[in-house]
């Protein structure tokens, strides 16, 4: 097994990315390396657990640990206070103490659940990812993001928690449901445009094989992401200023999601179409040079837009807008490429222009296609 290793540096933790072919099946070996600990609790959600749950419980066995599972159902409704809490219960019956890793087998959902539970269970315990969605590898296991969900709002209960390893199996993604990978795919090209213009070049020249979910182009393309993630992670761990390049394609995206009440859109699907708006802004506001912006479009629609709702109106969205917590003074902050591999944070308080962007989208006459 060929297996590439990522660094993660940051102030307060160091961690490993693990990225190989097979990896999982050797996922108790890598984890009994960090801790002596006999017992650590799985969270899986019952659609991932019931493809890779034993296997991972097999590998744990094998090293001795005492693994207990623990299932969720599938879908953002389980990112809730009353799931975290049943997910307490588990840990404290299954004795895990402050070395006692939770392992998390599955996408952001779990991911985002269990590691808020590992952040706050006894003032946090070690956590450990091993995603299996693309979007989960290359994006929310690393940096340290965790939360769930309250009745106002999407993620308003958490708190930054690294985790102390990460796991990434690329062969995983073979059962993955087209829609999300090609929504994962969204977050892989959002890390060239906004870091990484070899990157960009790459995915203009590999994005049809790994479409085709290409071995060797698919490991590539996840650690480069990686990579890049790691590099904005290692500069700005917290989100105090430099880390929210990250949300390029997420201002427009996440309205998208709040207005269709979080049904209608996967994530990467809905950023996928808030990307393409971004560089529209970009250029109408002189920022990003026109034949630029043609080109990111372009490659940006070889994924292909989910058409909108039927009944969605560019008001129901700006109206999302209007209650995003990052805006500032009056003005929403977009995340906007100035060229391929560089993105600059600008304020935007033009709201007939924005309404503009957005009526492209919902007419459908946003993207060129290829």
């Amino acid at each position: 097994m060929s297996v590439r290793e990522i660094q993660v540096k940051t102030a307060n933790l160091n961690y490993r990315i693990l990225i190989g072919e097979n990896a999982l099946d050797e996922a108790g070996k890598s984890i009994r390396l960090l801790f002596p600990s006999t017992r650590a609790l799985l969270v899986s959600d019952s659609n991932v657990y019931s493809l890779y749950g034993e296997k991972v419980l097999q590998s744990l066995t094998e090293q001795n640990f005492e693994g207990t599972k623990s299932l969720i159902r599938p879908g953002e409704s389980s990112k809730v206070l009353e799931v975290a809490s049943r997910l307490y219960d588990f840990a404290v019956e299954a004795g895990l103490d402050r070395n006692s890793p939770i392992i998390v087998l599955g996408g952001g959902v779990v991911g985002d659940l269990a590691g808020f539970v590992a952040a706050t269970y006894l003032r946090g315990v070690p956590l450990i990812m091993l995603p299996t969605t693309l979007l989960a590898q290359v994006d929310s296991s690393v940096g340290g993001k965790v939360a769930i969900n309250h009745p106002q709002g999407k993620n308003l209960i958490g708190a930054i928690y690294p985790p102390r390893l990460v796991i990434i199996d690329p062969l995983v993604l073979n059962t993955l449901p087209e829609q999300q990978f090609k929504a994962g795919l969204a977050e892989v090209v959002k890390y060239s445009i906004i870091a990484d213009s070899s990157f960009f070049w790459w995915l203009e020249d590999n994005l049809k094989g790994l479409m085709k979910h290409q071995s060797a182009e698919l490991t590539w393309a996840i650690t480069a992401s990686v990579k890049a993630k790691a590099k904005v992670v290692e500069e700005d761990e917290f989100e105090k200023d430099y880390r929210r390049v990250l949300n390029f394609g997420h201002t427009i995206g996440h309205a998208l999601e709040a207005a269709t009440d979080y049904t209608y859109y996967l994530h990467g699907e809905a950023v996928l179409i808030g990307m393409a708006l971004a560089v529209k802004l970009a250029e109408r506001i002189n920022l990003l040079e026109s034949h630029t912006a043609w080109r990111i479009n372009n490659l940006l629609a070889r994924l292909d837009l989910k058409k909108p709702p039927p009944d969605l109106t560019a008001e129901m969205v700006a109206d999302k807008l209007r209650q995003d917590k990052k805006r500032r003074d009056g003005s929403i902050i977009f995340v906007l490429p100035r060229a391929i591999g560089s993105a600059n944070m600008i304020p935007v308080n033009d709201e007939k222009l924005i309404s503009e962007l957005i009526n492209l989208y919902l007419q459908q006459k946003i993207f060129i296609k290829s």
